[in-house]
């Protein structure tokens, strides 16, 4: 089953979906090969050109099964406290933002008005150039006013999430709509 992008558990499911488009293309690729090679009982034919054209394709989805090997999906202990904490906020999970320079794998995000706080739970991802990163990508979809702010440290971002869940809690109107295009925005940067 396929899961949508910003839900928990999104990297393991891409892993697998481009694992095995990865391996049906390649698979093409040899089946096609073998049979201009089993017909002509040689590799000098147009078969041969159509695999070797076929490896095109076949070695992009090889990039995007390496581009997501070193990544992991959230917890699921730490998805659903998440989820308990922080029940009034738009939040999305498994999240590799990715600039020219940096790839910054991000495991959750929560949102409340023009607050954008996230959490990174590998050490090698510069908080402050992702926060940055972020900012001026929203900046540029006409989020102007946005404040953003990474964690590593788990228990310091689930305290922060608690405190804008109880502002949420006391200040929240019906209306999600704002946080939801911040997300979308976000969203649309990431892998």
């Amino acid at each position: 089953m396929k899961i949508a992008k910003g839900n928990a558990g999104y990297i393991q499911s891409k892993k697998k979906w481009e694992i095995i488009k990865t391996c049906i293309e390649f698979g093409m690729v040899i089946i096609v090969f073998l049979t201009g090679y089993l017909t002509t009982k040689t590799r000098l034919n147009l078969l041969t050109v159509a695999a070797v054209l076929g490896c095109l394709p076949a070695a992009k989805a090889l990039v995007g099964v390496i581009m997501l090997f070193p990544h992991q999906s959230m917890q699921k202990e730490k998805v659903e406290e998440i989820e308990k904490k922080a029940s009034k906020l738009v939040k999305a999970y498994d999240m590799i933002l990715t600039s020219y320079e940096k790839i910054m794998p991000i495991d959750s995000i929560v949102i409340f008005e023009n607050v954008v706080c996230g959490y990174a739970s590998s050490n090698k991802v510069d908080v402050n150039s992702t926060a940055s990163y972020i900012k001026k990508m929203l900046g540029n979809n006409k989020y102007d006013k946005v404040s953003v702010k990474i964690f590593t440290d788990y228990k310091t971002y689930l305290t922060r999430v608690e405190g804008m869940q109880n502002t949420a809690e006391v200040e929240k109107e019906a209306s999600l709509e704002h946080e939801e295009g911040i997300k979308r925005t976000i969203l649309s940067f990431s892998m």
